[in-house]
């Protein structure tokens, strides 16, 4: 059966947080407002040393514990150096390009919580001077934050206050049409973190609670590998809602779920994953089951640290990951529909 889904509440939840900016390591800014939004849901959220945001939910049975994991951070950048023409040299927060970074505006977020905009540019930054301006590669040494400030020497950009190994966020440029598409950075992964928020209303508006004991976690350090690799005690699955990807040899698509069978590294597990492809079809989603290359999650993260646990991964396809990224909603609301039916399973 097809859950109902709140497509309104569903799509808040993503506005809400796609602006507030978490970059990988960055979490003063986003838990308070996912505490927010846990509280309105009747939940108090906790936290480990690591700034991991947890809501933990009673089960119709506590005698098994598992975990839902939806990152909170997004790529990023931060301050390498200054140059000395006043210009910010950077390196990336989390994988990726930076050819979809020239001409974005970005903040830089100071350790004493002063807040400066720029913009990306690339050192040859026009045609009309610069013979290489179109041919030049765009890396972390030829991109440079321009500050929208009057500076022009280092010694102007540090009076600011700026620190080498201060945080860049950049802007998301959230947009949704009249035809369902949306498009934004960070649907990876906060596309994922709005579905578990709907869930978490179904639940509390139909008076439910989830078969087990079930933990909801956002980590901040996916997009570097280990956002899973500490696990609380207990856990036996995990199950990590992330992007699925779009492209040659792939069945997902914008519209539908992306149930992942195997990343960079292994398959995922075979029950469980066995499972939530049973569960897609009694919920009724627009699924498909793909291998995925050049891509891992924290359920992944969790395993190579040795957790004793079971591991799978599903989400919303994008065009364009770790750029400007376009989903449907329908794939928002099928992930959600698949993250309920796991969640009421009785298995």
């Amino acid at each position: 059966m097809k859950y109902s889904i709140n497509t309104k509440h569903l799509l808040n939840c993503f506005e809400r947080i796609i602006n507030v900016p978490s970059p990988v390591g960055y979490y003063k800014e986003l838990n308070p407002v996912l505490a927010e939004m846990a509280e309105e849901l009747g939940h108090k959220m906790t936290f480990d040393h690591k700034g991991t945001a947890y809501i933990t939910i009673d089960g119709a049975d506590n005698s098994k514990t598992v975990q839902i994991a939806a990152h909170a951070d997004t790529l990023g950048l931060v301050v390498r150096t200054v140059s000395s023409d006043g210009m910010l040299l950077v390196r990336r927060l989390g994988g990726g390009g930076v050819v979809s970074l020239e001409g974005e505006n970005v903040i830089i977020h100071t350790r004493k919580g002063r807040k400066y905009t720029g913009l990306v540019i690339c050192k040859s930054h026009s045609t009309h001077v610069f013979d290489d301006a179109s041919t030049l590669e765009r890396n972390e040494n030829t991109i440079r934050i321009l500050l929208d400030e009057d500076v022009h020497t280092e010694a102007d950009v540090r009076a600011l206050g700026i620190l080498n190994g201060d945080f860049i966020s950049i802007e998301p440029r959230f947009r949704q049409t009249e035809k369902g598409y949306i498009k934004s950075r960070y649907i990876d992964d906060k596309g994922a973190i709005a579905c578990c928020f709907e869930a978490l209303r179904y639940l509390k508006e139909q008076n439910l609670r989830p078969q087990n004991r079930t933990i909801f976690s956002f980590p901040y350090y996916e997009e570097v590998s280990f956002g899973g690799t500490y696990i609380p005690e207990g856990v036996s699955e995990l199950i990590a809602v992330d992007i699925g990807l779009i492209g040659p040899e792939l069945e997902g698509n914008e519209r539908s779920v992306s149930i992942c069978a195997k990343d960079a590294s292994a398959p995922y597990d075979q029950e469980l994953t066995d499972r939530l492809i049973a569960l897609a079809e009694e919920a009724e989603c627009d699924f498909a089951v793909d291998v995925f290359y050049r891509y891992g999650t924290d359920a992944r993260a969790a395993v190579r640290a040795g957790h004793n646990l079971k591991a799978a991964a599903f989400g919303m396809a994008v065009y364009c990951s770790h750029g400007l990224e376009r989903t449907h909603v329908k794939g928002l609301e099928n992930t959600t529909n698949l993250l309920i039916s796991y969640l009421l399973s009785e298995k």
